[in-house]
């Protein structure tokens, strides 16, 4: 039974989301102020934590930072709807996705589910002899879901690493925006979801550019993300 700790001043919503998520199978934990939600989320007991922006000691992204300098546990923040900044800034500091208040608590589900497959996936091939994937100086362990530039290890989130495999394995080709959203995050591209393009942008930060100073990922307008050869 996976472990969920809600980190969320609304007591009545934490109810409601607790009540939900118990039937459908999970074990709930509730913190509602985020100086004892970091505490609690630092003792690594849970599967995944569910964390608002708005929060009292300690705001949501101030918890994520500091949650982030010590844990990579999956993070599903809460915003804000129309709250596109919110968004931008929870994916940058290291959130695996968000979700816009109000929302449906099967959405809420299906986003939970989602991470925590990626995560068991994860895990499985941990156990697999893997190959490796070797392009000019990026080397990509599957096995050990590591990346490294130039003998460098990258710190990838476990979205990041699944998107950079997604488009290396196509180097040199196009893939398509909607594709890397039902391979990777597990659901259709929406319109005003920019979730995927954080993503995108982030993992292309921590990648550097070239020896040629060309970006490794480059977007093509309107369609999707190629991974670049230098040669």
């Amino acid at each position: 039974m996976e472990k969920i700790l809600i980190i969320d001043d609304d007591e009545e919503l934490c109810e409601l989301i607790s009540e939900y998520l118990t039937v459908e199978g999970f074990e709930v934990s509730v913190i509602h102020d985020g100086e004892s939600g970091l505490n609690e989320a630092l003792k690594e007991e849970h599967d995944l934590v569910i964390l608002d922006v708005m929060l009292p000691k300690k705001n949501g992204f101030d918890v994520l930072r500091d949650l982030r300098k010590e844990s990579k546990i999956p993070v599903l923040m809460l915003t804000a709807r129309g709250e596109d900044m919110e968004r931008i800034v929870g994916l940058e500091i290291g959130a695996d996705d968000y979700l816009p208040k109000p929302f449906n608590p099967r959405e809420l589900v299906a986003r939970l589910r989602a991470i925590l497959r990626r995560i068991d996936n994860a895990q499985d091939a941990k156990n697999l002899n893997t190959e490796k994937i070797e392009i000019e100086d990026l080397i990509i362990s599957l096995s050990g879901r590591t990346a490294k530039v130039n003998d460098e290890k990258l710190s990838l989130t476990a979205v990041e690493f699944d998107l950079l495999v997604a488009l290396v394995k196509e180097a040199g080709s196009v893939v398509k925006k909607e594709d890397l959203s039902l391979q990777v995050l597990e659901r259709e591209l929406s319109p005003f979801d920019r979730s995927l393009d954080m993503h995108v942008s982030n993992l292309r930060k921590k990648l550097g550019k070239h020896t040629n100073d060309e970006n490794r990922i480059k977007t093509i307008r309107s369609v999707g993300y190629i991974y670049t050869l230098s040669n």
